[in-house]
């Protein structure tokens, strides 16, 4: 009898795992997790892994037992991101932040005491006594933010002692992910029943939803008399950053400020307290920027992230009156040149990237096989990109390239694939494949510049073409 092979195994836990039930998954997974807070984690860590994959692809909520650091960072969560730590968005923490955060806090900042809470919250799980395992989180988190405010103070503006506290905690921005964590962990209940009592999507965010938001808003900075003015306005800032993540576009956030202020002026907006919107929606302007700048190194599709960019600028642009001069006028032109510039130099390159995989070749400049595929979806990602620009080209300054580009494009494709056609008609057997795979791209390239109908035109004369060809050879040789 054939043993079966590890792989085979594998495949046959994943299928089993699929077929339980969502109750039966969510009560292996919380056996599982009090395995592994026993310390049976090597036994337990695969099936857990499926699991919660089978889990995540349902998209069924599970409830997890988790372990002390988990339950610190709870509160923290609806202000993750899963951005590199250098990022630049105001009110967030990125979420491979916490590890080394939460390293230092039980090596360094507190390690008996960390050690001792979390010993007595692992256990008050083990007991499935989540009442205990709170009360025990809170502590932990309310001596971690003191003792973090009296590190963070001792320090003061010594620059080569902040320098070598970053060092320690491990992260590009330690100081500003601990203040971040910090006074979010202060505020902690105030966010957690704002988060309750928000509705859970806000499809429109127009005046009379506006209203509503920001009554929940004012009065959760509101909820005592003497607050503490820093505190009031965390409350008010985070509140933002959670009521960002309920709408449907994040730059909608800015029409609270304008709300507040009962006026587009960026100099009235600024001076009530929800100035702080708009300076959210630029932060996530700028940190969209930067992943545009990554994928399009990577030569990845960005339409996506074009159009919101596009619809984040002209929102601002039509919600406020920006002057020039104006501090968020500067921030946001500052945006659209440099989108302009990262466009410009993509969209100048794509003629000539065509143009180098489908110019006319001699034979002894074809070689044997075909047109490397990765060049060409290169290429084609590049006509893309300047295809979406066509729509966008007016908000992010790059009009003039653009049109300029696309009819270059549309008149080297319509004179071109004429002599691609003749010279696939007389291929012979070396170099048919690389004639034929320029063919092949210049349909690719046709269809986004000149439509699937010019493009369909084209495969059929490809078509007639090969065979024509064929036909011809075969006739020479009898």
């Amino acid at each position: 009898m054939p043993v079966a092979s590890n792989a085979e195994c594998v495949e046959k836990l994943r299928d089993y795992l699929r077929t339980l039930k969502p109750e039966a998954r969510a009560m292996l997974v919380a056996e599982l997790e009090r395995g592994v807070l026993r310390g049976d984690e090597a036994a337990n860590d695969f099936v857990l892994q499926e699991l919660r994959r089978a889990i995540r692809a349902a998209g069924q909520p599970v409830k997890r037992i988790g372990d002390a650091a988990r339950l610190f960072f709870a509160p923290i969560e609806p202000f993750l991101v899963d951005d590199g730590a250098d990022h630049g968005r105001i009110g967030r923490i990125a979420r491979i932040s916490l590890e080394p955060m939460w390293e230092w806090i039980r090596r360094d900042l507190m390690p008996a005491e960390a050690k001792a809470l979390a010993d007595d919250i692992n256990r008050a799980l083990l007991d499935d006594d989540q009442v205990k395992a709170e009360l025990l989180t809170r502590a932990l988190q309310e001596r971690a933010v003191q003792r973090i405010r009296e590190t963070v103070a001792k320090i003061g503006g010594d620059e080569k002692a902040r320098r070598r506290l970053a060092v320690q905690v491990g992260t590009q921005r330690a100081l500003d992910d601990l203040h971040t964590l910090t006074r979010i962990l202060e505020v902690r209940d105030m966010l957690a029943d704002l988060a309750r009592r928000l509705p859970s999507q806000i499809r429109t965010f127009d005046r009379d939803p506006i209203d509503q938001v920001k009554a929940m808003l004012d009065a959760a900075a509101q909820h005592k008399p003497d607050i503490d003015p820093a505190r009031k306005a965390d409350i008010l800032l985070f509140g933002l950053v959670l009521v960002m993540g309920r709408l449907t576009a994040p730059w909608q956030l800015v029409g609270i400020a304008t709300r507040a202020a009962e006026s587009d002026d960026a100099a009235r907006v600024a001076e009530t307290p929800y100035a702080v919107a708009v300076a959210i929606v630029l932060g996530e302007i700028e940190c969209q920027v930067g992943e545009l700048r990554a994928e399009i190194k990577a030569h990845r599709p960005v339409n996506s992230l074009l159009r919101n960019i596009h619809d984040a600028a002209r929102t601002l642009r039509t919600e406020m009156d920006l002057s020039v001069e104006s501090p968020w006028g500067r921030q946001l032109a500052a945006v659209r040149t440099e989108v302009s510039n990262l466009l410009k130099a993509e969209i100048e390159s794509t003629p000539g990237r065509v143009r180098r995989l489908l110019r006319p070749r001699p034979l002894d400049d074809v070689g044997y096989g075909a047109l490397d595929a990765i060049d060409v979806g290169d290429a084609e990602t590049l006509i893309e990109l300047v295809g979406a620009c066509r729509t966008y080209a007016s908000e992010l300054a790059v009009n003039e390239v653009t049109m300029r580009t696309w009819s270059e494009l549309q008149q080297y494709l319509e004179t071109s694939t004429k002599v691609l056609l003749d010279a696939l008609r007389h291929a012979g057997e070396d170099d048919r494949p690389f004639r034929q795979s320029q063919v092949d791209a210049a349909i690719r390239f046709c269809k986004a510049v000149l439509g699937a109908d010019y493009a369909a035109v084209l495969a059929k004369a490809a078509e007639i073409a090969a065979q024509g060809g064929a036909l011809e050879r075969r006739s020479a040789r009898a």
